[in-house]
């Protein structure tokens, strides 16, 4: 179940070597950035679902 993209586990040596890559590829000022981006379209979709959510009570109570 712990599989991604069916390569297998990955371990701690395995994620720490994907950290750097991502270190090096966008650099240290760029990660935050990109954090943020990361989280304003998490809370998005949250609220998405959530707005869906009240929909459908909405209908139910009808």
């Amino acid at each position: 179940m712990n599989h991604l993209l069916l390569l297998g586990p990955l371990g701690t040596s395995e994620i720490i070597i994907i950290a750097i890559i991502i270190l090096l590829l966008f650099g240290g000022k760029k990660i935050p950035e990109l954090m943020k981006g990361l989280g304003k379209g998490v809370k998005n979709f949250k609220e998405g679902v959530k707005g869906i959510e009240d929909d459908i009570k909405l209908e139910d109570e009808k």
